[in-house]
């Protein structure tokens, strides 16, 4: 079933509800407190016990902080490729200045940019913005430069202009380099937000929810954000990998999906 057009979709669900089910018989069967594990019917009664604040929390998380922060970042990182591409010494200088900042970790860096941009969405949006920002970068500059001797010169022979190079060329052979950033960039702008709100934020959001619920012993709470959470980046990671297949179609890994 799982070769199948319809098995495709239907493969990880069925597994997904199998899993689910297997928990619930655990917790069940075993007794688990609920401090330690809750069951996936006690998750599911928090969401809906506590909709509007998890929407809340959701908002000021994944659409202000998260989403803003990647959609700056990203654009940074595609824009600083492009004029690493045309400035050799600018690779020289800045990848691996940007490879020693992407090696920073997280909760070095959080607590700083919270204390310069305040306990609002802003910081959060900077901490995603410097996690995502060289991830981006380097991918994007290895697709850009995925191109060998021979196309450039036919390229230089039809005396293509540079943008039309770019156009034409460089352009659609960096497209999967770049959408796997992107898709790298999806998961680390939610964790980088979250973890940011664990330094200092507002009376909501998901990472001040689940710090404060954890302190309180609440787990199925806990969950229930880590429940939101983990679908928010499923699909964000799915637009992309859906769009990634409309625009690069050409591409040998696309073939045979």
């Amino acid at each position: 079933m799982a070769g199948r057009t319809a098995g495709r979709f239907l493969a990880p669900v069925l597994f997904g509800l199998t899993l689910l089910i297997l928990w619930e018989m655990t917790v069940r069967l075993f007794d688990v407190p609920q401090v330690i594990l809750p069951a996936p019917t006690e998750i599911a009664t928090a969401i809906a016990a506590n909709a509007p604040t998890l929407w809340a929390d959701f908002v000021q998380t994944v659409l202000k902080g998260a989403l803003t922060g990647w959609l700056i970042g990203c654009a940074a990182g595609i824009g600083a490729a492009l004029l690493v591409a045309r400035v050799p010494w600018l690779r020289r200088g800045l990848l691996p200045v940007g490879n020693f900042v992407a090696a920073l970790p997280i909760v070095g860096t959080a607590p700083i940019l919270v204390m310069w941009f305040g306990f609002g969405w802003e910081s959060k949006a900077a901490v995603v913005v410097v996690m995502v920002f060289f991830p981006v970068l380097v991918n994007t500059v290895a697709g850009l430069s995925d191109t060998d001797a021979m196309q450039r010169d036919l390229m230089a022979t039809y005396a293509a202009t540079p943008g039309q190079t770019l156009r034409h060329l460089r352009g659609p052979a960096a497209l999967p380099f770049v959408f796997n950033g992107l898709k790298i960039a999806t998961t680390l702008a939610l964790i980088g937000a979250i973890v940011a709100e664990f330094f200092g934020s507002p009376t909501v959001g998901m990472g001040f929810r689940i710090s404060t619920e954890v302190g309180r012993l609440n787990l199925p709470m806990v969950w229930a954000s880590i429940a939101v959470a983990a679908v928010a980046g499923s699909a964000s990671y799915a637009l992309i990998a859906l769009l990634e297949k409309r625009l690069t179609f050409w591409h040998p890994s696309q073939r045979g999906r």
